[in-house]
């Protein structure tokens, strides 16, 4: 099945209405739906993955440096074995694995949280330009 065909049995044929929809966009009231109609955001879900983000990049960091601590000696302590040379190479393979970890959660760290600015400017943004639009019954009701 090609990528296209894939995307149309998800949401539908060009024109139609989708086959998919999110339930806090639905309009339908149905049974389970919980949909209001409107779709709502907020920035706290993006900062706290991005402090987790970082939680993760500091514990691959330190998890790198302790496990270089772990294997100091070994090859003075094994030497002549055939195991030293593969337990080094092991060391190696988990050190770059980690390494990237830790890059790759840096960069999301970044990443996170500037969508959660991007998010919370945005909601300031139309909440602000919302003020001056009158709502029938929404100020009669605060009189």
């Amino acid at each position: 099945m090609s990528d296209a065909e894939r995307w149309r049995e998800l949401f539908g044929p060009v024109g139609d209405s989708p086959a998919m929809k999110l339930a806090s966009a639905s309009n339908d009231a149905g049974a389970g739906s919980g949909g209001t109609g409107r779709l709502k955001h907020s920035s706290g879900p993006w900062t706290s993955a991005s402090g987790t983000a970082d939680d993760l990049r500091t514990r691959a960091a330190t998890s790198r440096s302790v496990l270089g601590r772990g294997h100091e000696g070994v090859a003075a302590g094994a030497g002549g074995l055939g195991s030293a040379a593969v337990l080094k190479s092991v060391l190696t393979s988990w050190e770059e694995r980690l390494r990237a970890v830790r890059d790759e959660c840096e960069q999301l760290k970044g990443l996170l949280l500037a969508v959660a600015k991007e998010m919370g400017e945005s909601e300031t943004g139309v909440k602000s330009s919302l003020k001056g639009v009158h709502v029938p019954g929404k100020a009669d009701e605060k009189r």
